[in-house]
């Protein structure tokens, strides 16, 4: 008898305290059985999914942030893609090499989850964008095999990915994820299936749990998911849920590059389009990511003033530095000679100029990959506009037209950002949580590293 088929549902920002509120999620956590997670650090995307895929810690496999520095080139990358960055075997690699032994070979879709071009996987489906020689990008999304990409947006419309990231973010990406796998199910039965819905992802960063109407949008994350789990039902599979983090209120962004920028460490190239860092030139470089920032500093002589410099900081908790920045899974060669974590409350945004008239032009843009940090603003619209959703408009006229144009809508002011993560929740019930059939680990909590292992025996007991 053949393995049961599994899903699994990566519903960011879901917790055990936000399960209640959705009636089919907690339907299958009832029939089944629900677990926090300890998160692991810092608690994002790219970090907590690698986490996931391998079982293994950042230090393991590399992925320290969303982002890092890329000392070989001085550049920094955020929102990368290629599954040759995660240096530890993958679950999906595993499942290759052990169907090679059985002589049936696993098939693996994974649908919106980050690392996902060139991975071991027979379907594959991610956002992409195609940039021109000019400048224009023009949204789209990239898949494995040839066809698949066209043939799902050929029958629910194409992919809305203004609603993916953005000002606009929201329900209709998740929506049009979950038909998708749900699709992909009917029609290619894949004996393992990961599928990404990030509605909740959104508001609570932009508002704070606090200042959202939490039930109301998890409520919206679990009809969307209606599909796919009938879809799941249908095709005899397994359902799993799992999350990467919970969402925290937050007051204080905390701009250590402008610290280090009046230190005199860090270096700003003046230009056309505003300021740049001088990654080259610089003693001191910050790379934020949420609640955790990545200090990258090339004299060794340094390392010290700046680890103090840092620890000084109003909304700074921690600071690591080398081998101690083993006490959070973070002694890698990519990560930061010092490692910063912010207080509960507060966050590392990534300006660095002192006046906003000499930002960078893409500061006032949605540029994930431009920019040396994450940058939540760009859920916002700039409220100084006085009808910002006009003037987006306005610049996609001018775009349809052949101008040149930026979409500069917006805001600079980090303080418009209520909602962060990064840091391990204080309450379990507001960790991330793990919902699962078949025997029940004895364990109140579990580690985010833990369910490597729990899916690999689901998906190939008995594996050799």
């Amino acid at each position: 008898m053949s393995q049961a088929p599994v899903v699994v549902i990566n519903a960011v920002g879901m917790t055990r305290r936000l399960l209640d509120h959705a009636p089919r999620l907690r339907a299958l956590a009832d029939a089944g059985w629900a677990r926090p997670l300890e998160e692991v650090q810092p608690a994002v995307t790219c970090t907590a999914q690698a986490s996931l895929l391998t079982g293994k810690l950042p230090q393991e496999h590399g992925i320290v942030a969303n982002g890092w520095l890329f000392r070989d080139t001085r550049e920094v990358r955020f929102w990368q893609q290629s599954s040759a960055l995660v240096q530890a075997e993958t679950i999906e690699t595993t499942l290759r090499r052990i169907g090679r032994g059985r002589g049936r070979p696993f098939k693996v879709a994974k649908l919106f989850w980050w690392f996902n071009q060139g991975a071991d996987v027979d379907l594959s489906v991610t956002p992409k964008p195609y940039y021109g020689a000019d400048g224009n990008k023009v949204f789209g999304i990239a898949g494995t095999p040839d066809g698949l990409c066209e043939r799902l947006e050929s029958r629910l419309g194409k992919f809305p990915f203004h609603t993916f990231w953005g000002p606009n973010a929201g329900l209709p990406c998740t929506a049009w994820i979950a038909k998708a796998a749900a699709d992909v199910l009917k029609d290619d039965r894949p004996d393992l299936t990961f599928v990404y819905l990030p509605h909740l992802d959104y508001e609570p960063q932009r508002k704070g749990p606090s200042g959202c109407d939490m039930p109301r949008l998890v409520r919206e994350l679990d009809d969307a998911a209606a599909p796919l789990i009938d879809a799941a039902r249908a095709a005899g599979a397994r359902v799993w849920v799992v999350s990467e983090y919970g969402h925290r209120d937050v007051s204080r962004p905390v701009l250590l590059n402008r610290v280090l920028r009046d230190a005199g460490l860090l270096t700003v190239r003046p230009g056309p389009f505003g300021e740049t860092i001088d990654a080259f030139n610089s003693r001191a470089l910050a790379v934020c990511d949420h609640q955790l920032a990545h200090i990258y500093i090339p004299d060794a002589e340094d390392v010290a003033a700046v680890r103090d410099l840092v620890a000084r900081q109003a909304g700074v908790a921690r600071v690591l530095v080398g081998e101690a920045r083993a006490e959070i899974g973070l002694d890698h060669e990519r990560s930061g000679e010092v490692v910063a974590l912010s207080e509960p409350d507060a966050w590392f945004a990534y300006p660095y100029w002192v006046d906003d008239a000499q930002a960078p032009d893409f500061a006032r843009t949605i540029d994930i990959h431009r920019k040396p940090g994450f940058d939540p603003c760009e859920m916002f619209f700039d409220p100084a506009l006085t009808w910002p959703k006009g003037r987006a408009i306005r610049r996609l006229i001018q775009k349809k037209l052949g101008f040149r144009t930026l979409f500069d809508v917006i805001p600079l002011d980090p303080t418009l950002v209520r909602g962060g993560h990064g840091l391990p929740a204080a309450d379990p019930l507001d960790r991330p949580v793990l919902v699962a059939d078949g025997p029940a680990p004895g364990d109140a909590s579990m580690k985010t590293t833990d369910f490597h292992d729990l899916l690999l025996n689901a998906v190939a007991p008995e594996r050799s």
